[in-house]
């Protein structure tokens, strides 16, 4: 695909699926991407190699969402992090780090 489709294409993708008439499901998958890549350019191309190879180029990556969620709370995050967070990374204090499976050789 040439700079000036893959651009098109990028200015697609960015409207999101919905504009594309994927409304129950937000998100572009490559089977997606290949249905609209026929419908703008008239081209048939394949998933593993034309159509991942231009979402790479676009800097898209498998998933790994490029916009973050509009309901994402950054504030209740940020508390989160500072002072949950601590609290569920200990482990309880007197025993040992360790497994709980009947197989585990320190078992008692």
């Amino acid at each position: 695909m040439s700079d000036e489709q893959l651009a098109r294409l990028k200015a697609r993708l960015d409207q999101g699926p919905a504009a594309a008439g994927h409304d129950q499901d937000q998100r572009w998958t490559l089977a997606r991407v290949v249905a609209l890549i026929a419908t703008m350019f008239h081209l048939r191309v394949g998933i593993i190699t034309t159509a991942w190879q231009a979402m790479r180029r676009l800097g898209y990556t498998p998933q790994l969402p490029i916009h973050r969620a509009i309901e994402r709370d950054e504030a209740a995050i940020a508390r989160w992090r500072r002072y949950q967070w601590p609290a569920v990374k200990e482990s309880p204090h007197g025993r040992p780090p360790g497994s709980c499976s009947p197989t585990s050789a320190a078992r008692p």
